[in-house]
């Protein structure tokens, strides 16, 4: 087969770089998406002040021993999620913030905010200190 004076051997790229285009805005706009997860202060931060509302949160409060309590009185975490749907239903909480101490075992906090997550909580708040 002859290749005439006429005829030019180069490849075409801008079907190329089509497909790459629409293949980078897809991923930009699925990215953002399967980020999912749970936003976490750490328990040192710079003047973050809490906003003050007419109502008061729920504080629950995790121990260095990983004792959980609301209100001062220790609670089972199998139990939280019934306390907190029957609080909710009278509608006597609508924010829930967690006080956990720094040393406290990490998987105790994610089964508590697990188990707000099923008990439909979704004002939710990490209490941390100000850094000094």
């Amino acid at each position: 087969m002859k290749i005439g004076k006429d005829l030019q051997g180069e490849i075409n790229v801008i079907p190329l770089v089509d497909i790459v285009l629409v293949i980078l805005i897809i991923f930009m706009i699925t990215a953002p998406l399967l980020t999912s997860g749970i936003e976490v202060e750490l328990p040192r931060t710079k003047d973050i002040p809490l906003s003050q509302k007419e109502s008061r949160p729920l504080k629950i409060t995790i121990t260095q021993e990983g004792k959980i309590k609301v209100y001062g009185e220790e609670i089972v975490l199998e139990n939280l999620v019934s306390w907190i749907e029957e609080a909710k239903s009278k509608e006597l909480i609508k924010e829930v913030q967690i006080e956990a101490d720094k040393n406290c075992p990490y998987g105790i906090v994610a089964k508590v905010l697990s188990e707000l997550k099923k008990a439909g909580i979704e004002e939710l708040g990490l209490l941390t200190q100000p850094e000094t």
